[in-house]
């Protein structure tokens, strides 16, 4: 309701008024509503504060840590082989992709080449897993505006990939693949062909999906023109990954800066290339993690192809039992699914970090929501809050 006036703001212990009185003469109040700390859909633990006025938020602010568990502290009292397994945990729809990162800037410290082999299957398994974490929120995105279709055929996809790194990893969900100098093995006997066969098949059934959510009249009710994020205001708060892709802030560090093997795959000619939408409402994101879907199958094909061409040789690089890393310090951030995921490790030199920094992607990509969301009705928070694609352990650490 508008209001003719207002008095100073109220603060009491159980909720925070502005109280003012209405055009009819009726005295009014915002409200202050508590989303949270339970599940406001499959994202994790998340407390969201709203101020609301009659059916339109006033303002919001996300209220974090409710999983905090120091992962940066654990992180300086493990040796480089026993990060791997914590640091693979903070986004959980991307495990391969986090252990990555510390993999990477390890060896950066270590002036350590890896073998070629090992390069291309890292390569293949950080796409895949691109491709599962997708999956999963073009599923439960759906399922969050009350549609329950789509959630059966994103997983009748992901489970025909899980199957595959299952088999290579004997994991599901935090993989432990990585090692410090390569891999922990090589791929087994016609792994390659089989998993082509499940990219394939994925490929081929994905348009069943795309046509449930692109084509969907109630999802374009509840996706178009809702949660406008502008280009500016993407860069402003570190805003990466699809959501600012969909904003039209083109940037992508398998291009930009590759590492791996994206040079070559992403060379002109090559398979690789970054969606890029303008609008930045929750139908272009919705619309750039479909396209990237796409893109990281052929990428993966590619791969299977380029692994299929090699001879067969090491995937890692033989340590010492104690692996000491030279003093120093070294920033590596890599293009997880969800975005930027960087880590700055310093050493001194010893067994253990002296500190590992992570800068997560969700964080920056929840924090937004505080100027997101004012302005927007109560029955859009949900679409919007959903298509920001984040996961509250990668926010929390």
């Amino acid at each position: 309701m508008s209001k003719a006036w207002q008095t100073p703001r109220v603060d009491s212990a159980s909720s925070t008024l502005d109280v003012g009185i209405g055009a009819g003469g009726l005295a009014t109040a915002d409200m202050v509503l508590n989303i949270g700390p339970q599940h406001p859909a499959t994202h994790g633990v998340l407390r969201l504060r709203l101020v609301v006025d009659g059916e339109k938020i006033v303002s919001a602010e996300p209220v974090v840590g409710y999983m905090h568990r120091g992962a940066e502290k654990l992180f300086e009292v493990r040796d480089y082989r026993q990060i791997i397994v914590l640091a693979n945990r903070h986004d959980w729809l991307s495990a391969f992709a986090n252990e990555l990162g510390v993999v990477l800037a390890t060896e950066q410290l270590l002036g350590m080449e890896v073998p070629e082999r090992a390069v291309w299957i890292r390569t293949l398994l950080a796409e895949l897993n691109r491709v599962l974490s997708h999956l999963m929120f073009l599923g439960s995105y759906p399922l969050e505006l009350g549609a329950l279709t789509p959630v059966f055929y994103a997983f009748r996809e992901r489970e025909e990939l899980q199957s595959v790194l299952e088999e290579l990893s004997g994991g599901r969900l935090h993989y432990m693949f990585n090692r410090v100098g390569g891999l922990k093995q090589d791929v087994p006997a016609g792994w390659t062909l089989r998993t082509l066969d499940a990219i394939k098949a994925v490929r081929r059934r994905m348009p069943d999906l795309e046509n449930l959510l692109t084509d969907n009249e109630i999802v374009k009710a509840r996706t178009v023109d809702v949660g406008v994020l502008s280009r500016d205001l993407a860069a402003a708060y570190g805003v990466s990954g699809p959501i600012a892709r969909a904003s039209g802030l083109d940037v992508d560090l398998r291009r930009d800066e590759p590492y791996l093997a994206y040079g070559e795959l992403f060379a002109p000619g090559g398979p690789g290339r970054v969606p890029v939408r303008k609008h930045g409402d929750c139908y272009d994101r919705l619309v750039v993690l479909i396209e990237q879907v796409r893109v990281s199958l052929d990428l993966a094909e590619a791969c299977v192809e380029k692994l299929r061409s090699l001879p067969a040789g090491p995937v890692n690089v033989r340590l010492p039992k104690v692996l000491k890393v030279p003093e120093g310090h070294v920033y590596r951030w890599t293009e997880n699914p969800l975005g930027l995921n960087g880590y700055y490790l310093v050493s001194r030199g010893d067994k253990v970090p002296w500190r590992l920094k992570l800068r997560s992607a969700s964080f920056n990509n929840v924090q937004v929501l505080t100027r997101m969301l004012p302005g927007q009705l109560m029955s859009d928070m949900v679409s919007i809050m959903g298509s920001m694609f984040f996961v509250v352990g990668d926010v929390d650490k």
